[in-house]
């Protein structure tokens, strides 16, 4: 089967969306979903009467239009598997109901070419007044099987929903769960060329949800294509090779589906940092400060100044402080991720390191992790100089820096592992 939606009218003049590094996804010549300029507006009412007016009063106009996706292109072959990332209201569901056939574009074409699985709001395609069982047969008949095919779907559905108590009841009765165990074994026993989910792991207990995954990784191995909307970036990293994160409406990565993941969770976190971060009280002036720190320079394992690093690299933290008293200070260094989350801080008087003493006044430090063992995102090293027992910090400067890699590990960093038996 071969859907192709276009839009029927031309649409407003829209902005170019802006797009991260390599969001470009070049068209392909063994393409099974497609999609051109893909754009949906829905028009906003300030009043349900607005509506009418707007039928009968032509020469007025009562509505605001709100684009709920903007110029999106992709292109996915067999076998190929997507995660669709962004936050609420980004439009990773209009997306897939596009794709799905459930509703038609505003502007641009989407092509699809093949039977398409869907699983998206809970219940869509639902009759709630049927049961389980005529539900299976409706939602069969709707994809194009006949009722012969189904007969032999029928047992293997049942088998996998473990509803077998509940199947010849009314689905108005089932829980959020029963519900979503339903459509999720009709959508896959079908033998779809396409699965399309939208967080369809947000439901169910643990054990459920295992099925689920070993569903859709054997559905993957056969060469099926799927399209995977979810929060969880964890499951977007196991179950897929790329990613779309849409920002509102827009595109706004695409690539590697560690690489799109790590910067949208690097994103989310700046979004709560900054949310949670209160306004500064003034400092109180301070002319009494002894100590300054004079430079702070990040460095790589050759003395380069940069603030990018890969991971396993060599990152050296340079500090220079000036002493009026002469004495030779404390220093410290912290290292924090780019939501304010402590990670890890060492002070140099408890690794018994005194400072290279540069003149009279003057003290140099070097702050080195010869094995960078953080995952990917962003994060801060904050240089720190004290009085000689470490007890009052005098100044801090802050270096930012990314740590870049392919890795699908979880948590703050890498560390040294191995698996036996």
């Amino acid at each position: 089967m071969s859907v192709v939606s276009r839009c029927t009218e031309p649409p407003s003049p829209q902005p170019s969306p802006s797009r991260g590094e390599g969001a470009e996804n070049p068209p392909s010549s063994d393409w099974v979903v497609r999609t051109r300029n893909l754009g949906k507006c829905y028009k906003l009412y300030a009043k349900p009467l607005d509506r009418l007016k707007e039928v009968f009063v032509s020469s007025r106009r009562y509505h605001q239009d709100f684009w709920a996706l903007q110029e999106v292109d992709l292109c996915l072959e067999a076998g190929q598997s997507c995660g669709i990332i962004g936050r609420n209201g980004s439009g990773k569901s209009t997306l897939l109901k596009l794709i799905s056939g459930v509703t038609r574009p505003s502007s641009g074409t989407v092509e699809v070419d093949g039977r398409v699985g869907a699983l998206l709001e809970l219940g869509t395609g639902f009759h709630p007044e049927y049961t389980g069982r005529e539900n299976i047969y409706f939602s069969a008949a709707m994809l194009g099987l006949e009722a012969a095919e189904t007969d032999d779907l029928v047992p293997e559905i049942i088998a996998f929903t473990e509803l077998a108590d509940f199947i010849d009841q009314p689905v108005k009765t089932y829980s959020s769960g029963m519900y979503m165990r339903l459509g999720f074994a009709v959508a896959t026993s079908i033998r779809p060329d396409i699965l399309i989910t939208d967080e369809v792991l947000s439901v169910g207990d643990e054990a459920f949800q295992k099925k689920c995954i070993r569903r859709m990784e054997a559905l993957l191995g056969q060469g099926k294509t799927l399209l995977f909307c979810s929060h969880s970036m964890y499951h977007v990293r196991k179950l897929c090779r790329n990613a779309l994160w849409l920002d509102h409406g827009r595109v706004r990565a695409w690539g590697g589906a560690a690489e799109v993941t790590f910067a949208f969770e690097d994103y989310l976190r700046e979004l709560e940092a900054r949310q949670a971060q209160q306004p500064a009280a003034p400092l109180e002036a301070d002319t009494a400060l002894p100590s300054r720190l004079r430079q702070v320079r990040l460095l790589d394992g050759d003395n380069r100044e940069t603030n990018v690093f890969d991971m396993g690299d060599t990152v050296r933290l340079e500090m220079v402080a000036e002493v009026p008293d002469g004495q030779p200070p404390a220093f410290a260094a912290g290292l924090v991720r780019n939501d304010l989350t402590s990670i890890y801080g060492a002070f140099s008087d408890m690794d018994n390191i005194e400072p290279q003493r540069l003149d009279a006044q003057t003290f140099r430090v070097v702050y080195e992790l010869y094995d960078l063992s953080l995952l990917p995102g962003s994060y801060t090293l904050r240089a720190h100089v004290l009085d000689p027992p470490a007890l009052r910090m005098f100044d801090t400067v802050e270096k930012n820096f990314t740590v870049r890699g392919e890795s699908r590990e979880l948590g703050l960093c890498r560390l040294p592992h191995r698996w036996t038996w």
